[in-house]
This record gives C-alpha cells, sequence and structure tokens, in this order.
C-alpha cells in the first residue's frame, strides 16, 4: 500500500519502527466522568519553561474526540513490569480501568499506579496533523520513581539493561557545560 506521495506504507512504518521509544498510557476523564486511556508511544518534552510535552493521538482512536473536547489529561510513562497494561490500553476493550490501579491528579485526569513517571497536565493546544492530533499539555504536577523502562522498538516491546554506553573519548557526557550550552 502506499500513500499520496507513492511511499510504501508498510516499508514506511519499519523505518520508523527502528527509533526505539518508551511507552506511556495517555488518560483522561470524559465528559460523564469515566476515565479514558489509551497507549502512545508518540511522546515527548517540548520546553522546560513553561513545562510542555506532547503527544501525538490517531484520528481512528477510539478516545480521540475525548482527548481533543478535554481541558486536562496525564501521561504515566510505563516501567518494564507494565507490558500488560501498556497492551490492555492499546486495545479497543471499554473496561480498561477495570483491574487498573490509579488515582486522580490534581486536574482529575487519571494516573497509572506505579508508573516510573508521570505528568499531569492542562491542554496548552491540539494542532492536527495528518492523521494524528498534536495534544499539546503544560505539567501542572508530575512524579517519579526508580525503575526500569519499557521500550518498544521494531513493532516489539523491549526492556533495557540501563548499561552506560562508552562516549567517544573527544566528545564529553551529556550532563557536561557543553551540551547543556548547546541546548540554550
Amino acid at each position: 500500500m502506499t500513500n499520496s506521495g507513492g511511499l510504501d506504507i508498510a516499508e514506511f512504518r519499519k523505518a520508523l519502527g527502528a527509533f526505539m521509544t518508551g511507552v506511556t498510557v495517555v488518560t483522561t476523564m470524559s465528559s460523564d466522568g469515566t476515565p479514558r486511556g489509551i497507549t502512545a508511544n508518540s511522546f515527548t518534552s517540548v520546553s522546560l519553561q513553561p513545562p510542555l510535552i506532547l503527544v501525538c493521538l490517531a484520528h481512528s482512536a477510539a478516545s480521540h474526540h475525548v482527548f481533543t473536547a478535554t481541558e486536562a489529561f496525564a501521561v504515566s510513562i510505563l516501567n518494564k513490569e507494565q507490558r500488560a497494561i501498556s497492551a490492555k490500553f492499546a486495545s479497543s476493550r471499554p473496561d480498561k480501568f477495570v483491574g487498573t490501579e490509579w488515582h486522580r491528579a490534581i486536574t482529575g485526569s487519571p494516573i497509572i499506579q506505579s508508573s516510573g513517571a508521570w505528568l499531569d497536565c492542562v491542554k496548552h493546544d491540539a494542532i492536527d496533523a495528518g492523521d494524528h492530533t498534536i495534544l499539546i499539555g503544560r505539567v501542572v504536577g508530575f512524579g517519579h520513581r526508580p525503575s526500569m523502562p519499557l521500550g518498544y522498538f521494531g513493532g516489539q516491546y523491549v526492556s533495557l539493561d540501563m548499561q552506560p554506553v562508552a562516549q567517544p573519548e573527544n566528545r564529553p557526557p551529556f550532563n557536561r557545560p557543553l551540551y547543556r550550552e548547546a541546548c540554550e
């Protein structure tokens, strides 16, 4: 199958799968008070001042309309022990929160219990982009705990052993001032 630009979509997906990501569950409360959530690996930080993050949500997601209408949402960054939670929230089943431990954040959005980190957000912007919506959130609360991350690579879950990779001799580690200055 090709898109309008002549790209082979299956091969394009494989190329994108060469980029390892973390795994998150994005959650909100619908207007009727029902918790809603989806698994998303399209997540990144945007800004430290103000604190902004983004997630990309497929227009085809059953909860897409709930997330674009909401004023608040949360992102739970999953740890390697939460593969089953990721699979549950990636499904179309309506009862994703049944049997899932969670609590409400400041905004009322659900936070998945025992996640490696969580970010509670108010909606900053929603941008239509192709077959997805880029949902940008301003972080109003967060938390984290020591844990090993759950990763996604090449269409499958992966876990990391977190062994440091040697730096080239003439390149400083990321925490050196040279890197911080280059990013400012």
